[in-house]
């Protein structure tokens, strides 16, 4: 749908500030000048792993997805937001003569509102997702920051016994990336991974959870579902290269590709993994020709439908690299944020990739959504030496009621490091931010 006027706002552009919500997880979002130049991506591969891939932004031009609030100067907050969560559309604002004129390719509301641009913005998340309570989410413990793509099951192990020992309080321990063979062969094995059955009977036998990373609506290249099951795949769609191969879409629509996706999460939860995170799950809203004629948010919204069914209903569905506004009601834990990193500035420059920097700025942009749509998942703690300005990153997530869970080898932790994980260890508050 093309974008038509929508609203204008009189204002002052010296004055007036605009809050973009950015489409997913990584997507930045927060509140800006007038004359500043928000954050875009540095190439159309990022356009596809960290916003909304079919409208890119342009020049001149701020752009929220299914949100945009701007604030004239003079008090007030006028706000444009999807009407549901089923349609999301872009808005933008644009300035002409002297005028704020906001359009949007979809259906959207309009919301004038005093009381500052926080207060607004916790009254329309309440709209949205109304009634819902958070029970507290205890702390974790996670493989990714501290093994990367090369984890074992001795280590799960380790850091187990490691955690017991320096009283961390983790109750989840989380099994990032690295343990399965290929992109989308969720349960084949990496041979030096080791044994999953062993890591995940190490940590229930110990009376603590087993979580489990996978990004179910991906299928490398390299993979045996690419090779064996193209019918299985969304026709043109492109998800980004990473794990040097391009990526491919599962389409949840194929009667026996969704019988595949339930099958993987009824066999991990079988093994007794209660803790699902679901990683580049943009994926699953990307545009391509499907089984079914289902638009791309109802498709995404079907695959994390059968998720919960393989899962099971007392399972902790935990969102990243997700699409917002889609995800209400059908995840539990949400990432808020780019991924951390031990570097302060991000390496491309652009604030959707890792950095501390990036996931401090869109993380704080993002709180008043805790304890509203879900459990916030500001990204993980890590404070061992080498981590840049890593006391700015401890005051930002003790600033936060969302998720806590370290992510360094506990061993590499120095005195200061183990204090202030142990410190930060609690969990996550109940109600709203």
């Amino acid at each position: 749908m093309p974008f038509e006027d929508v609203g204008e706002v009189r204002c002052l552009p010296s004055e007036a500030r605009v809050f973009e919500h950015g489409w997913q997880s990584w997507s930045p979002s927060g509140r800006y000048r007038w004359t500043d130049t928000p954050p875009r991506p540095a190439t159309g591969t990022i356009q596809v792993l960290a916003y909304r891939p079919e409208t890119p932004v342009p020049d001149g031009v701020f752009q929220g997805e299914g949100l945009l609030a701007i604030e004239p100067g003079d008090g007030s907050v006028e706000l444009w937001s999807a009407p549901s969560t089923a349609q999301v559309p872009s808005i933008r604002a644009r300035e002409e003569g002297g005028r704020v004129v906001v359009s949007a390719d979809g259906p959207v509301r309009h919301h004038r509102a005093e009381g500052g641009l926080g207060q607004v913005l916790r009254g329309w998340a309440d709209t949205l997702a109304p009634g819902r309570a958070f029970p507290a989410v205890p702390p974790m413990w996670c493989t990714w920051y501290g093994y990367w793509g090369k984890v074992t099951d001795a280590d799960v192990i380790e850091n187990l016994e490691l955690s017991e020992r320096h009283e961390l309080g983790a109750d989840m321990f989380l099994i990032d990336d690295g343990y399965e063979a290929e992109i989308g062969d969720w349960l084949e094995f990496r041979p030096e991974f080791g044994s999953l059955e062993r890591a995940v009977d190490a940590v229930t036998g110990a009376g603590r959870r087993a979580g489990i990373w996978t990004a179910p609506f991906l299928v490398g290249h390299r993979g045996r579902i690419f090779r064996e099951h193209p019918e299985w795949l969304v026709g043109g769609a492109y998800a980004g290269h990473m794990w040097d191969q391009d990526l491919a879409v599962l389409d949840v629509t194929h009667p026996e590709a969704a019988e595949h996706l339930v099958n993987v999460f009824r066999t991990l939860a079988g093994m007794g993994i209660s803790h699902f995170k679901l990683d580049f799950v943009y994926a699953g809203a990307l545009a391509g020709r499907r089984h079914e004629d289902l638009d791309p948010i109802a498709a995404y919204r079907l695959g994390l439908e059968l998720i919960r069914r393989g899962a099971g209903p007392g399972a902790t569905l935990h969102g990243c690299g997700a699409p917002m506004l889609p995800s209400i009601g059908l995840v539990d834990v949400m990432r808020v944020s780019p991924d951390i990193a031990p570097t302060l500035q991000p390496k491309s420059g652009d604030i959707s990739q890792p950095s501390q920097l990036g996931a401090r700025l869109t993380g704080a942009a993002r709180e008043f959504l805790h304890a509203r749509w879900w459990v916030n998942d500001p990204d993980c703690i890590i404070l061992r030496p080498e981590v840049e300005a890593r006391e700015e990153w401890a005051a930002h997530l003790g600033g936060t009621g969302g998720l806590r869970g370290s992510s360094d080898p506990i061993a590499a932790l120095d005195a200061w490091g183990l204090e202030t994980t142990r410190r930060l260890m609690v969990p996550t508050t109940t109600d709203p931010s």
